[in-house]
């Protein structure tokens, strides 16, 4: 029977403690690394590309949520969550998950995690793991709207501050974040940063095109219709026409007494 390689995940240092040695006691599985906070968690994930995660929900900065949202790799792990809040239990197989860890665990819940995990993982396609990631980002939206980004280069993974990205475009399967003169890209649609971005901070121009409002300088009408925005750095961007009421709206509340005849 071949071993699974599994990390652990928790920033409690006890109950990581235990997560571990649980791991390490149990036939099947190697640990071949440990975490105590998202980012560290995402780049042992990049690196050592295991087979099985056991991570808690509820951690600061990232919660367990946003980090399997944020995977974005060939090989998608086995998740099992582990917390200490029962209601976490049906959003985690909403997610797609293998199983969930109520805390304080035990050996006898724990080994059955692990059967389901080798049977899970023995009968289930690299396909269908693919669909965990997009299941946890949708957790994560009703948590509340989006105040930064994970981002990746190479195994490093870091957090950009909505408030640092100036405008965002659509580059293949990704949105790239355009942070002065840096581009991020981050996995997701334009339609999910449209629900996820306050309203108030930043303006759909295109379908494949958001702004953040306080870095317009000017917007002007084009004679093909819709408008050309301009940025604090000079960037110049088309909006669309069937955008053009939200650039009306942006213009009417920048100045109320404006009126625009498109």
């Amino acid at each position: 029977m071949k071993a699974l390689r599994t990390i652990a995940v928790d920033d409690e240092p006890l109950a990581l403690e235990r997560l571990c040695e649980l791991v390490r006691g149990t036939q099947g599985l190697t640990l071949v690394g440990q975490a105590q906070n998202g980012l560290e968690a995402l780049d042992l994930i990049a690196s050592v590309e295991p087979d099985l995660i056991f991570i808690d929900v509820e951690m600061p900065e990232l919660s367990g949520f946003g980090v399997v949202a944020a995977l974005d790799g060939q090989r998608i792990p086995g998740i099992v969550f582990v917390t200490a809040f029962e209601e976490y239990a049906l959003r985690a197989f909403d997610v797609g998950a293998i199983d969930y860890l109520h805390k304080p665990l035990t050996k006898a819940r724990f080994a059955a995690a692990v059967d389901r995990a080798r049977q899970r993982l023995e009968r289930t396609s690299e396909i269908d793991w693919r669909t965990v990631p997009p299941g946890a980002a949708r957790l994560e939206r009703q948590r509340g709207l989006r105040t930064r980004f994970v981002v990746r280069r190479g195994n490093s993974h870091h957090f950009v501050r909505v408030g640092d990205v100036d405008w965002v475009d659509v580059a293949d399967n990704y949105v790239q974040l355009h942070v002065g003169e840096q581009g991020y890209l981050v996995r997701g649609t334009m339609n999910d940063l449209d629900e996820e971005l306050d309203p108030l901070r930043f303006v759909r121009i295109h379908r494949s095109t958001l702004v953040a409002t306080d870095r317009i300088v000017s917007i002007q009408p084009r004679e093909s219709g819709g408008y050309v925005v301009e940025l604090r750095t000079g960037i110049r961007l088309n909006s669309s026409r069937g955008y053009a009421d939200r650039v009306r709206a942006l213009l009417c509340a920048r100045n109320p007494r404006s009126r625009t005849r498109r």
